[in-house]
């Protein structure tokens, strides 16, 4: 039995990582084409991409937009948290389902529907407009997470701070906020996260400043090279920084 749980097991990483570990390898490819064999490795790739400059603009911009959107949805998403769980409002359920109803929608739908009220008001389209599109993606994530982690213990803590004489301004930044902290930050990293790979919206919302998923299809439509696969690399690399920062960060602190 043992056995075949460690078959299982390698047989399921395998699957997950086969494909991650092919475009590593064959991004140090001594060649032009990104396929077998394996003709001996350099680092010729790297040395390109790092010396384009629109690529590193295009990297730049989504570190940019990844961060600022990802504030932005981790801040209201937290407010929104906070006036749902403590206040009784009118068809607050109706509100929750409304705030978290985009993790159900397409993000083409999305996308396409931000596109059309752009053009409606007259907003060119912009790193700007990727952003709000980001925060709409994240924003229900976030709102989730830090709602879920509101419970009876922040609410005393709450309580007791406002019967001291503490504004909701000082119990929502000195109380509830470092009470939440470990939800806050995994909800801010997931969000990067997402943001950062995120191709359908930052294709249909930027123009002439685009991110670097969107910057990578441009290089795909000229067909595969090592280039590519080094840029793809890349982009895993950093995801893969940025799931290492919330487990240290998140996950070590709450054990």
């Amino acid at each position: 039995m043992r056995v075949l749980s460690w078959a299982y097991l390698a047989a399921i990483y395998g699957f997950i990582f086969l494909p991650v570990f092919v475009l590593v390898m064959f991004s140090f490819q001594d060649g032009r084409l990104p396929v077998p064999p394996f003709k001996g490795a350099t680092l010729k790739w790297y040395a390109e991409i790092f010396a384009d400059d629109r690529l590193m603009a295009a990297l730049f911009n989504s570190l940019i937009v990844a961060l600022g959107s990802s504030v932005v949805a981790v801040v209201l998403g937290f407010l929104a948290a906070f006036a749902l769980a403590r206040y009784v409002l009118p068809g607050s359920a109706l509100i929750r389902g409304l705030i978290t109803a985009p993790l159900t929608v397409s993000y083409l739908v999305i996308g396409l529907g931000l596109l059309m009220m752009f053009n409606q008001i007259g907003l060119p389209r912009s790193l700007w407009t990727v952003g709000i599109g980001h925060v709409v993606i994240n924003l229900p994530l976030c709102f989730a997470i830090i709602y879920a982690s509101m419970g009876a213990q922040q609410d005393a803590a709450e309580r007791a701070a406002r019967d001291l004489g503490a504004s909701t301004a000082q119990v929502l930044t000195l109380v509830t906020a470092p009470m939440l902290a470990p939800s806050i930050f995994a909800a801010f990293f997931l969000s990067v996260t997402f943001s950062w790979d995120e191709f359908i919206i930052a294709f249909l919302l930027a123009r002439f400043d685009v991110t670097l998923p969107v910057e990578i299809w441009n290089m795909l439509r000229s067909g595969l090279n090592p280039k590519t696969n080094a840029i793809g690399s890349v982009v895993f690399l950093i995801s893969v920084a940025l799931v290492l920062a919330l487990e240290f960060t998140v996950f070590r602190r709450r054990k």
